[in-house]
């Protein structure tokens, strides 16, 4: 009995720091039937793997509401066509209610309405409306393109922030500036009245209780879950100066009030939060930037009338119209007419494609010159695209090993704050030598404060914020180049890469070889070595070597065969055929035996080469590939075919040099023609007639010397190879980005992808090791400051608030970084 498991993501609000990622994660794994939860501070979401026969999506948002946090949720209005009575009202609520995602579905009969609150990474608006029209309904268009929910969702809670920091910094900065003049004697000594001090508490209030709710009950929900986060420590640094001002206030002890302490602490860091907020929206701006290539419309051909309708309703085998300058709203393959396609927002190569009857065409890419009709594909999120984002958002949501050491202390972090700040107190109340009398703060007003610095410095936000942010950004900006990271782990190990192993066919070259010579056997050697027959020429080996390769789907056949369709030789059927791996084919053409082969071939079979190593070895040296043909038992002639290197495969592998990357080339060539190849584009190494099962062996060779490897092929034939490589990176697969066996997919054919997708990497774990080493440093040296009594509480909490902030900008820098 097989397990089945399914795996969904959702959106989560609420987070502030990697002690939230924690708690939701903790949470999730509780749930019966979960094999993983992974939960991502940057992207707010989870990605959970379960069994659906023990858990469902209701348990998963009770558990995560159980937990403190919330699941972003859209609503849709759709206005509704076709409704009888209240029956068929009744029957699409029970529709609409049965889809995975939905959480509530009401239909107004007499409105003729449905309002549907769904989650929106799990289903679309576009979802709703075929549920609509599956049930025999129709929801109409409403004239708005439909919104981005989750988006939604977002840009309300910013403006939540934005709306508490206004009334935050409403009470706080005149609070803090009276406060400031009082200490420096700025104003008079009715400054020092009683009313005043009551004053400040009117002011503090509002402040700590409305504008700070949220850090308190965020608080109340992670000790209910037997943890700490950034909540605990904020509440209980700001209520240690609120309550300790309130008996001061009302006389009961000495001393000086702190309300503006409170006040401060919380409104910079509301800012601090706001600013992150704003800042983590932008880290996504490559994912909104994909999302904003899908066409809206599509005009197409249905039951023989033309009708324009969203492009989300385009139906696999319907016929879609492209006028010159309109984009392709959905994949599929041209019928009718030729074009030139601007593809770069996808591949990011800036020379537009040809297109003719028989071309695939790629959703969201632009038509530039002539009118297309082509039949759609894939639709939805079978789309180019759609694989795209998905793949994207995937990458994001992943977690890098760097990251590891972060968790590892996010997960103790505030523990052992709330321990240094209570031995803080207790060192100087007990230990250190109380203030001379008359000093403005006693021993314990003296003890509060450092505490309440320690409290308010720590921030684990920071550590949480590091690798994720920089993932984003990194995987988005390769996204926009045609570079597509599977896996954080792949984006990270990418930069780690020593030795970069190339498939020749199809990946240094063309993989589309010419035929270029056919040098028949020299007849005067024929009868040298007792054979009386006439020979063969140029033509017949031609038309017996293409006869024999019809039926082979092998790039060197496929040259043969094109060379003699253009000499007109008109090839003949193969009565048989059969090919040998490595070697070369055998065929029953006109009722005599034809091979065709490398000299290995003739060799195995006991075929002499009767002189012919000379053309063999001349034609080697030239980089081209000698395809032996013998007929019955007899060498006939020598076909040299040679493969054409790609635009741009010299200045790559340069590059490669450039970047201090060692670069060796697999391919099944003879030595002597690999070696030219090799030289001819500057690789350091050439390992030559590697059978296609022995690329995976040569790269665990190359692993064996102790070198990080990357692996570059075709993505689907090099599949083993790639998985057995450090990093396997798939070149040129086009639109099935999805299919390929690889961590990294070039969506290019370009060879100049490689060096890019590696300069990233580098750039990318750089910018996170920056970014840890901000978050480490600055909690290693600044929490013993606040212990000493170096910070004052509010610039502590300034210090901690902008942390993150700083984290989150330095990611954003990898935007402008150049690769190319």
């Amino acid at each position: 009995m097989t397990l089945t498991t399914k795996q969904l993501t959702l959106p989560i609000t609420g987070m502030t720091c990697a002690n939230c990622v924690s708690t939701v994660e903790r949470n999730l794994k509780k749930v019966e039937g979960v094999s993983s939860a992974v939960v991502n501070l940057t992207t707010e979401r989870a990605s959970v793997e379960y069994d659906p026969a023990q858990a469902t999506l209701p348990d998963f948002i009770a558990r995560i509401q159980r937990a403190g946090y919330g699941v972003a949720a859209g609503e849709a209005d759709l206005a509704l066509r076709r409704l009888s009575d209240d029956n068929d009202a009744r029957r699409l609520e029970k529709a609409l209610s049965a889809l995975e995602g939905v959480l509530e579905a009401t239909v107004n009969y007499a409105a003729e309405r449905a309002r549907v609150k769904y989650i929106p990474t799990l289903v679309s608006q576009a979802d709703l409306r075929r549920t609509v029209q599956a049930a025999g309904f129709e929801a109409l268009e409403t004239g708005g393109e439909a919104e981005d929910a989750e988006r939604l969702a977002r840009q309300s809670e910013v403006r939540e922030q934005r709306r508490l920091l206004l009334i935050g910094l409403a009470f706080t900065l005149p609070l803090f500036l009276f406060a400031m003049a009082r200490d420096l004697e700025l104003v008079g000594h009715w400054a020092h009245d009683a009313w005043v001090n009551w004053t400040m508490f009117a002011f503090a209030t509002p402040v700590q209780f409305f504008v700070g709710w949220q850090y308190y009950v965020g608080a109340f929900k992670a000790l209910r879950n037997r943890s700490a986060n950034m909540d605990v420590l904020i509440a209980m640094g700001t209520s240690a100066a609120y309550f300790y001002s309130i008996p001061v206030m009302l006389g009961l002890i000495s001393g000086h009030v702190y309300f503006e302490t409170g006040a401060v602490i919380i409104t910079l860091i509301k800012l601090g939060k706001f600013l992150e907020a704003r800042a983590k929206g932008q880290t996504s701006e490559a994912i909104k930037k994909l999302m904003g290539l899908r066409a809206k419309s599509a005009r197409i051909v249905r039951n023989g009338e033309e009708m324009e309708v969203p492009a989300e309703d385009v139906l696999v085998g319907d016929v879609v119209i492209v006028r010159p300058g309109e984009k392709i709203p959905v994949d599929g393959v041209v019928v009718d007419g030729h074009s030139a396609v601007d593809e770069s927002m996808l591949t990011g190569e800036s020379m537009p494609v040809s297109k003719a009857p028989g071309d695939p065409v790629i959703g969201a890419t632009l038509n530039k010159l002539g009118l297309l009709r082509f039949e759609a594909t894939k639709v939805g999120r079978e789309t180019a695209l759609a694989q795209i984002i998905r793949l994207v958002e995937d990458a994001q949501a992943s977690r890098a090993p760097i990251q590891k050491l972060a968790d590892q202390v996010s997960a103790v972090f505030v523990p052992i704050v709330i321990a240094i700040a209570l031995g803080t107190f207790a060192v100087w109340y007990f230990l250190v030598p109380a203030p001379a009398a008359g000093a403005e703060a006693d021993a314990f007003t003296r003890s509060l404060i450092n505490m309440v610095a320690v409290l308010v410095i720590a921030c684990p936000c920071a550590m949480g914020l590091a690798t994720p942010t920089a993932v984003m950004v990194g995987t988005g900006k390769g996204a926009e180049g045609g570079i597509l990271f599977k896996s954080s782990e792949a984006l990270e190990r990418a930069g780690r890469v020593g030795v970069v192993a190339l498939d020749k066919t199809g990946t240094i070259t063309r993989g589309q070889p010419a035929v270029t010579d056919v040098a028949p056997v020299d007849r005067s050697i024929l009868e040298r070595n007792g054979m009386h027959c006439a020979g063969y020429s140029v033509e017949s080996i031609l038309h017996l070597a293409a006869s024999a390769e019809t039926g082979s789907e092998h790039p060197l056949g496929e040259a043969i065969v094109a060379e003699a369709n253009a000499r007109e030789l008109g090839p003949s059927a193969p009565e048989s055929f059969s090919a040998v791996p490595g070697l070369g084919i055998r065929a029953g053409v006109n009722g005599q035996t034809v091979l065709v082969g490398n000299p290995r071939m003739m060799q195995q079979e006991n075929i002499p080469l009767l002189g012919s190593e000379a053309d063999i070895a001349r034609l080697q040296a030239e980089a081209k590939t000698p395809m032996l043909v013998a007929v019955d038992g007899e060498l006939a002639g020598v076909i040299a075919v040679a493969d054409t290197l790609k635009d741009g495969s010299v200045a790559a592998i340069a590059r490669l040099h450039a970047m201090g990357l060692e670069v060796a080339m697999l391919t099944g060539d003879n030595p002597a023609t690999a070696a030219a190849i090799g030289k001819l584009v500057g690789v350091d190494r050439v390992l030559a007639e590697v059978l296609p099962g022995d690329k995976a062996a040569e790269v665990k060779k190359l692993q064996a010397e102790g070198k990080v490897v990357a692996m570059v092929g075709d993505g689907i034939n090099d599949a083993p190879a790639l998985a057995q490589a450090d990093v396997g990176i798939a070149i040129g697969t086009g639109t099935d980005v999805a299919m390929a066996a690889a961590p990294v997919v070039l969506i290019s054919g370009e060879l100049a992808g490689v060096p890019r997708a590696i300069a990233l990497s580098r750039l990318t774990l750089r910018t996170i090791k920056q970014n840890l080493f901000w978050a480490f440093i600055y909690n290693v040296i600044l929490i013993p400051a606040a212990a000493a009594g170096y910070l004052n509480p509010m610039l502590a909490a300034g210090a901690m608030a902008f942390s993150s902030v700083f984290v989150v900008s330095n990611s954003l820098r990898l935007r402008g970084r150049k690769t190319a």
